[in-house]
C-alpha cells in the first residue's frame, strides 16, 4: 500500500492533468453583483441568488433578531429538542406559499433528496430519472435500493416507454416479484445547468397513466414563476397533480436549506422516515426566520418587482449574445423558449465550450477582465460539455451585462 498522501496525491495528480482541478475562492464581501476576491471586485455572473436577497435586510435582519431569541444552534435534532419555533413558522409558511397541507425542511436541498427518496422506495420498486437531474437525486437513488432507469433528457416518449416496462415487464425485474411495487419518475423543473425547462404537464399525464408518482424538484425556478411566484408547476397549472414537491431555501429565497412539500399524509411519513432529516442536527434558527423572511418579501410587491427586473435582465442578455459571433468550438447560449401565458426565460445561460481545458482558460480570462465565471465541468456536467454557466440576478444592471457581452465577444474573436 502506498502512504495515504502519497496516494491521494497521486489522484489528485490525475485531476489535473484532466482539467478538472477544483479550489476554493475566498470571498471577502456578502453575496452580491460585485464580490470582493483576492482584493479586486469582481462581477459575479455565476449566483443563484436570482432576487438579489442573499444580502437583503430583512433577510438579515430577521436571521439577526432570530439569534439573539433563539441562539446561535439548535441543539439537537428535531424529533429530540431541537424543533425550534422558527422551523415550524417556516414551514408552515412553506405549505402556504406551495399551497400543499403541510411541509418539512432540511439542512440543505441534498439533505432533502438524500432523505425523500431512500424512505419512499425500497428493492421492490423502480425510480425512473431525467439524464441531468441533479448529483442529489441520482446519489438518493442509489441509496434506495429501487430499480434505476434513466430516460434521456426530457425524452417524453422514452419515459412513456419505462413506464410501460414498469407496469407490463412480463419478465419478473425486481426481487421476484412480476411487477415493482411502487414506481417515482423524478425531474427538475428548471435544470440547473441547462436553463431548460421540464414538459411538466406532459409528464403529470403520463404518470396518472401508468400509476406513478413525481417528484419535481424546483431549486431554480421557486420565486421565479407562476403568478404567486411558486415555481413551474404553478405557472403550468400542475401543483395539485405532483406528489412530492422539492426545492431549496438558498436560491432565489436567498437563505438556506431544502424543503419538501406536499400532503399531510407524506411528511409526516417523512418525519418518521427520513434518515437526514431524523439523524441531522436542526438547521440554525436564523437560517429558518431568513428564509421564512424570503417568503413573506417574494410574495410582496417588491418581490413581484424584483422579478420583474430579473425578466429585463434576461431579455437584455437574450438581445446581447445574439450578436455575438462565437468560434466553431463554442456553440450559442440557449435561451429557453417557453409557451405564451406560462413560463419565460430561465436566468441560467449556459455557453459551451466542449473541453475542460479550454474552458478553464475562458474563465480564467474573464476573471483577469473582472469577471467570476467559474468553469463547469465534469462530473456535473458530461465530459466534453464543459461550460460556462451564466446565471442573472434582479442585482445586475444594463452597464454589467454590456460589459460582459463585449468582454465574451472580445475573447472569442481571438479564439476564432
Amino acid at each position: 500500500m502506498l502512504d495515504f498522501d502519497t496516494e491521494l496525491k497521486q489522484r489528485l495528480d490525475s485531476i489535473r492533468q484532466q482539467g478538472l482541478f477544483r479550489e476554493l475562492r475566498r470571498m471577502d464581501s456578502p453575496q452580491g453583483p460585485r464580490l470582493q476576491h483576492n482584493g479586486r471586485e469582481l462581477i459575479n455572473f455565476s449566483s443563484n441568488d436570482y432576487l438579489g436577497l442573499a444580502n437583503h435586510p430583512a433577510l438579515t435582519e430577521a436571521a439577526i433578531q432570530s439569534v439573539k431569541r433563539f441562539g446561535a444552534g439548535s441543539g439537537a435534532s428535531r424529533l429530540i429538542c431541537g424543533s425550534l419555533a422558527p422551523h415550524h413558522e417556516l414551514e408552515e409558511a412553506l405549505a402556504a406559499f406551495k399551497g400543499t397541507e403541510a411541509a418539512l425542511t432540511f439542512s440543505s436541498g441534498y439533505a432533502a433528496a438524500l432523505g425523500a427518496i431512500p424512505a419512499l422506495l425500497g428493492r421492490d420498486d423502480v425510480v425512473i430519472l431525467d439524464k441531468l437531474v441533479h448529483a442529489s437525486i441520482v446519489d438518493a437513488a442509489r441509496l434506495s435500493g429501487a430499480k434505476i432507469r434513466i430516460f434521456a433528457h426530457n425524452d417524453l416518449n422514452e419515459l412513456e416507454e419505462i413506464l410501460k416496462w414498469s407496469r407490463n415487464n412480463p419478465q419478473p425485474p425486481i426481487s421476484g416479484s412480476q411487477r415493482p411495487k411502487n414506481v417515482l419518475v423524478v425531474t427538475e423543473s428548471v435544470f440547473s445547468m441547462d436553463g431548460d425547462h421540464a414538459p411538466l404537464a406532459e409528464m403529470v399525464a403520463l404518470k396518472d397513466k401508468y400509476g406513478a408518482w413525481l417528484m419535481v424538484d424546483e431549486a431554480h425556478a421557486t420565486g421565479l414563476y407562476g403568478q404567486y411566484r411558486r415555481g413551474l408547476a404553478e405557472a403550468l397549472g400542475v401543483s395539485e397533480s405532483i406528489e412530492i414537491q422539492m426545492g431549496t431555501l438558498g436560491k432565489a429565497l436567498g437563505a438556506s436549506g431544502g424543503y419538501l412539500c406536499g400532503s399531510r399524509t407524506l411528511i409526516d411519513f417523512l418525519v418518521n422516515r427520513a434518515r437526514s432529516f431524523i439523524f441531522s442536527t436542526a438547521p440554525v434558527p436564523a437560517a429558518a426566520a431568513a428564509a421564512q423572511a424570503a417568503l413573506q418579501l417574494v410574495q410582496s410587491r417588491e418581490g413581484a418587482t424584483r422579478c420583474e427586473q430579473l425578466w429585463q435582465q434576461v431579455q437584455v442578455v437574450g438581445d446581447d449574445f445574439r450578436k455575438l459571433k462565437l468560434s466553431p468550438q463554442e456553440s450559442l447560449p440557449r435561451l429557453t423558449s417557453s409557451p405564451a401565458n406560462a413560463t419565460k426565460p430561465g436566468a441560467i445561460i449556459p455557453v459551451i465550450i466542449g473541453q475542460e481545458a479550454a474552458a478553464v482558460t475562458v474563465a480564467t480570462e474573464l476573471r483577469a477582465r473582472g469577471f467570476l465565471i467559474p468553469a463547469i465541468r465534469y462530473p456535473t456536467v458530461a465530459r466534453g460539455s464543459a461550460r460556462l454557466r451564466i446565471t442573472l440576478t434582479a442585482a445586475h444592471n444594463a452597464t454589467e451585462i454590456a460589459q460582459l457581452t463585449a468582454a465574451l465577444a472580445d475573447i472569442f474573436s481571438h479564439q476564432s
